[in-house]
This record gives C-alpha cells, structure tokens and sequence, in this order.
C-alpha cells in the first residue's frame, strides 16, 4: 500500500523567514526589483515545477500569495495542510529595514539583533554596508499593503 504524499502550504509576508527557492530566470526580473511576481508568471513556473514532483512530498513557501495562484494550485491537488505566520507589519517593517547587507558577499546584518562591529562596515572586509532598496522604510511598507491585499482572500479560501 502505497503512502499519501504530504502536500503542505505556509503562508506568510515576503520575508517573514521563509526560505528563498529559485523562482526561474522568467520571475527573476521582478523578484530583482523588489515586486511580487506577477501570478501568470509565477503560477505558470510553479505548475511546471509541482508537476516534476508528483510522486514526492513537498512544501510551498511563499506560494500561493494571491487567490488566483490558490485556485490554480487546488486545480492540481488537494492540500493536507496550511500553515499560516503571522507577524504585525510594523514589527517585520521594522525589522526588514534594519537590515544592511555586504554586497561582494552577501553577508546580512541586521542593526537591532545582529550589528556589525563599526556602524556601516562589513567585520571582515571592512567594505561599507548598504540597504537594498526593496528594504528602505517606505519601499516595505509599500510592499506590505500589497501583500496584505492579495493575502486576505486566500486566507479566506483556505480557513
């Protein structure tokens, strides 16, 4: 007797700390940006993507974030579980735009829980630090209101 496979959602803000999966050189253009992926994009690379994995256990993380992703994923399969992180924007705000990164390596501070030992220079290179642009104040609020727009129905769908 064969096993049910697991087909498990976690639904969240971007960047509340889920992973990072590579979204295919046609979503890369907007995720560089700092903009949600449009759905027939995303929708399009996803369904592709799932249906190498019929046979496997999986979880999506960041997918689906707007209605029309959720219908088209209940369209493939029945999901056994959702989970849900919730996080108050003004707390992942504030925490995305404490964020500094050392662009030749990636390496990530954060000035309230993980700063560099001098302000506004990387501890091993000594290279100065900069904020991504999708991580200014006002470019995560901005970011925030949209997701919180297109949440609310999927939220909804999958309660």
């Amino acid at each position: 007797m064969a096993s049910k496979l697991l087909r498990a959602v976690v639904l969240g803000p971007p960047r509340l700390g889920q992973g990072h999966a590579e979204a295919g050189a046609l979503a890369q253009q907007y995720l560089e940006r700092g903009l949600l992926v449009p759905d027939h994009v995303i929708t399009r690379v996803m369904m592709a993507e799932l249906e190498k994995r019929r046979e496997q256990h999986w979880l999506l993380d960041g997918f689906p974030r707007t209605l029309g992703q959720a219908k088209a994923l209940d369209g493939i399969c029945e999901l056994d579980l959702v989970i849900s992180l919730n996080i108050p924007f003004e707390t992942l705000k504030d925490r995305l735009s404490a964020r500094w990164v050392h662009p030749a390596s990636g390496r990530v501070y954060n000035m309230d829980f993980n700063p560099p030992h001098t302000q506004g220079v990387d501890d091993l290179t000594g290279e100065p630090l900069v904020q991504r642009e999708d991580d200014r104040p006002e470019a995560v609020a901005a970011r925030l209101r949209k997701y919180k727009d297109a949440a609310k129905p999927v939220m909804e769908l999958y309660k």
